[in-house]
């Protein structure tokens, strides 16, 4: 017998091509047959109506703390996420010395606004170099599988210091010992390097991320090294506003190498032309051979606002800090007495930066929206906070009292800070479907109380592959090989992405006609009792990681842990080698 046959489905196998009706059989960690089989198994799920797909490849985390206290990674596995890369944007937990754990939380909390009493009290720091902390992931409890990356801000604190938070230029003896490092990385494990160029990433005092401003020296230096170990990609992600100088830097990198490099696309209101001048850039690469890719996400990257979030339109104001500490219940009963938003309205507007992205958030009504349950992350314009006002003749900001206060205060505004500047997805499209693209950007395990894009992998199939009204759809196997196949071999993981015999039993059940994404909601689960957002789906059947059902409709079975630290690139298996 089989130890599981997953029988009559629709099988998506991760190439691309038509989806066909077959059933798909695993014993252990493997894929054994995909076609008619005939065998029974111990297990059998019966697909009939529904699709089969490998498990979802997430190649852009922020778990590197939760994944040391939770071995369920949620909400990524409430998508079909089976394997998962941490370790992005230069930010994370090794290598570190134990003098410099603070710093590195308050780099985190400020970067990808994960709560720092939450890293303080979860985060166990069994670990100092990065052999080190591979080893004491893969010693952890996980559902999924989990590869690391080399985070930059950690890599310079390591070598330098204060010098490093002080953005001081890496020496030429400090370029050689993070080369050196990284290497060692590489050979224990590590999928790659990661590092961060911009401006929005700045840590809980507002102090610049440490890689910030790293020179050519450094950076030449370590993809150099790289190069030499023939390991690891390398991911990024940059401003571009000075852009010739910058990307020729950036590419520089990958001509010393000869590895990967995957780089953030986002389009941005304040430089609306910079995401087609990267897309350029990265085609010009690709015909001289460099392998560079854009990063980029299947909807806005949208902030939420509200009463239980980071933000929120009122924050500045005077009668709303006299608030902000009370109860939601307190919160909610001032918002909707009259005499109290009597009082906020006739404030004086708040002084803020108005050239800051805090002003652009809080103050552009024409980009808010209600954001309503299943959530429209393709709003027409005229459904706009400032549409709306405007044609009910109120001011906008009575209009946000009103939302705030829904669901006992539990409703958020919904605000697509990049990519919507011209009010659809069609810019999106564009990126989505550039032939040097692949999916990202999700960010799960970050950006606790601003924003919950973890659920990028049902967006892809929900409003991409049955839903879009508002333009073209996209063919649902293309999208099923993008966030499979595409994104495993984006980081060398040519094991898994395809079914196939021989191929890793990485598997989704889905019932594609069920799906649905609910809104997003607060929960108070992390350590400390810090809070966060999550967001969860229906749809998923089953998702079976290394051959064991580790969830049925995204929450864990019970089984027994199946999931582990990926040490390194992973080659094809020789059975699935035509495939």
């Amino acid at each position: 017998m089989h130890d599981l046959v997953i029988r009559n489905g629709t099988v998506f196998d991760g190439n691309g091509t038509a989806p066909i009706e077959a059933d798909v059989a695993l014993d252990g960690d493997r894929i054994v047959a995909v076609g008619e089989v005939t065998t029974a198994g111990r297990e059998e799920i019966d697909a009939k109506g529904q699709i089969v797909t490998p498990g979802f490849v997430d190649v852009h985390t922020h778990f590197d703390g939760q994944v040391t206290w939770d071995p369920f990674l949620q909400p990524s596995t409430c998508h079909g996420v089976t394997t998962v890369i941490m370790g992005n944007c230069g930010v994370g937990f090794a290598p570190c010395k134990p003098e410099r754990r603070e710093w590195l939380i308050g780099l985190m909390e400020g970067v990808e606004d994960i709560p720092g009493t939450a890293l303080a009290e979860g985060i166990k720091w069994n670990w100092e170099s990065f052999p080190e902390f591979i080893a004491a992931v893969e010693a952890s409890p996980l559902s999924i599988d989990v590869g690391m990356q080399v985070p930059h801000g950690a890599l310079r604190g390591y070598v330098m210091g204060e010098r490093a938070a002080r953005l001081e230029p890496a020496t030429q003896e400090d370029s050689n010992q993070m080369a050196a490092l990284v290497a060692e990385a590489l050979d224990a494990g590590a999928l790659g390097f990661s590092t961060s160029r911009t401006e929005k990433h700045r840590d809980r005092d507002g102090n610049h991320t440490p890689s910030f401003k790293a020179e050519r020296l450094e950076l030449h230096t370590i993809a150099a090294a790289m190069g030499k170990t023939g390991k690891g990609v390398i991911q990024l992600i940059a401003d571009y506003w000075d852009f010739e100088p910058e990307f020729e830097m950036i590419r520089g990198m990958v001509e010393v190498s000869g590895r990967p490099m995957s780089m953030t696309i986002e389009q941005d209101d304040r430089h609306p032309e910079i995401w087609q001048k990267v897309l350029s850039g990265i085609t010009e690469a690709a015909e001289r051979g460099l392998p560079i890719k854009g990063q980029v996400p299947p909807r806005p990257t949208c902030v939420l606002q509200g009463l239980t979030t980071t933000l929120n339109p009122f924050l500045f104001y005077k009668a709303m800090g006299e608030i902000y500490m009370l109860p939601l219940e307190a919160k909610v009963a001032a918002l909707r007495d009259p005499e109290w938003r009597r009082r906020l309205l006739s404030e004086p507007k708040p002084e803020i930066d108005p050239d800051s992205i805090v002003a652009f958030l809080v103050e552009s009504f024409h980009k808010m929206y209600e954001m309503g349950d299943p959530p429209n992350y393709e709003p027409d314009p005229s459904d706009s906070i400032a549409a709306r006002a405007e044609r009910e003749g109120r001011d906008p900001r009575e209009l946000i009292l009103d939302i705030m206060t829904q669901d006992d205060g539990k409703a958020f505004l919904y605000f697509p800070i990049m990519n919507y500047m011209n009010g659809s997805l069609d810019d999106v499209r564009s990126m989505l479907t550039h032939p040097h693209t692949t999916f990202g950007l999700g960010d799960a395990g970050a950006h606790c109380g601003v924003l919950c894009d973890a659920s990028f992998p049902s967006t892809h199939l929900i409003h991409w592959g049955r839903d879009r009204t508002r333009g073209e759809k996209l063919p649902l196997e293309w999208i099923i090989r993008k966030q499979t196949r595409d994104s495993a071999e984006l980081v060398g993981l040519h094991d898994r992405g395809l079914l196939a015999v021989g191929m890793k039993a990485d598997v989704n059940v889905i019932d594609f006609d069920r799906m649905r994404l609910y809104a997003p909601e607060i929960v108070y689960d992390l350590p400390a009792g810090g809070k966060r957002l999550i967001q969860r789906a229906d749809g998923y059947t089953a998702s079976i990681v290394s051959g064991t059902v580790a969830f049925r409709e995204g929450q864990p079975t019970g089984a027994a842990l199946s999931g582990r630290a990926i040490r390194g690139a992973q080659p094809r298996p020789a059975c699935a080698a035509a495939a």
